[in-house]
């Protein structure tokens, strides 16, 4: 059989726009699924929320559309959700697991979906599993320098809790009186598999921080641990008797603690301005109310 071209031209226009309306009608259900599912989850029926948003996944499973990729994320958190509910299924904690790395293959730079993955591996007790994937966020160049240094942060402070908990107990941390003042006097563990153990913590740490701050200077939290492993270094300089070494760790540890303390001012600043946006706006509008009374 022969077309014309008017017939020819007419089934093409006829295909595209039978595609078109089926793309945009699958966006409006996803739309619906996405509210109703909303509601569901408010009112904590997480089994419903669950279907609802697994049926918006259906209509768009590459999250191309705002829908698709909302729904992804919406399914993820309804089953975190269940699984706090009944922390004893830790199978519900690993599928949740696997819905937040979906989230993440379509937008690699959602934070909180990161965020979620490693505190579920810290829930499950899933040591392993939560430092490869902090490792990985740290080290991957695709996603925002800041985000990285989120990442390098955690890994800073899991090294800040390890050399802390071998150099601030009563076998190593004692008080002295010297000039007339009582101070801190830091001595080895008995164990020398302990200070092994912390001065690789100390270095590691530091090394962890440093990369923290070299990727977002306005990190007050990165610049915190930055300034508590520099401390720990210090710890163990003076354990092994190296008093010019303890020495250059205190004044860096100072100069990192400066950095801390004035950025850790400016955020207080911006969260009391922002505090006091919200209180005059709530008043504006509860004043606008009382008028129309």
């Amino acid at each position: 059989m022969r077309f014309s071209r008017l017939s020819l031209f007419i089934i093409i226009l006829t295909t595209v726009l039978i595609g078109t309306n089926c793309s945009y009608y699958n966006q409006i259900l996803a739309r619906k699924n996405l509210v109703d599912g909303a509601s569901a989850y408010k009112n904590r029926k997480f089994q419903e929320a669950e279907r609802l948003f697994r049926e918006a996944i259906s209509r768009d499973p590459e999250g191309t559309t705002l829908e698709g990729k909302a729904a992804q994320l919406f399914l993820a958190r309804t089953i975190h959700s269940e699984f706090i509910g009944n922390r004893g299924d830790k199978d519900k904690a690993d599928e949740a697991i696997r819905e937040y790395q979906r989230a993440l293959t379509i937008d690699p730079k959602d934070q909180s979906s990161f965020k979620a993955v490693a505190n579920l591996y810290e829930n499950l007790n899933k040591d392993a599993e939560w430092l490869k994937w902090v490792t990985e966020r740290a080290n991957n160049g695709q996603i925002p320098d800041e985000q990285r240094s989120e990442a390098f942060t955690s890994l800073a402070a899991r090294k800040n809790t390890c050399a802390n908990d071998i150099s601030d107990t009563e076998a190593t941390k004692k008080t002295v009186t010297k000039d007339g003042k009582q101070i801190f006097e830091f001595v080895k563990p008995a164990n020398e598999a302990d200070f092994q153990t912390l001065k690789q913590c100390a270095a590691e740490g530091v090394q962890l921080a440093q990369k923290a701050v070299d990727l977002d200077q306005n990190s007050d939290s990165a610049y915190s641990y930055l300034t508590s492993l520099l401390i720990q270094n210090m710890r163990v300089a003076e354990m092994e008797g190296n008093k010019q070494a303890a020495a250059d760790f205190k004044t860096k540890s100072d100069t990192a603690k400066e950095k801390f303390t004035a950025l850790a001012e400016v955020k207080r600043q911006k969260e009391q301005a922002e505090a006091e946006r919200k209180k005059a706006e709530e008043e504006a509008a509860a004043a606008a109310a009382n008028k129309k009374k």
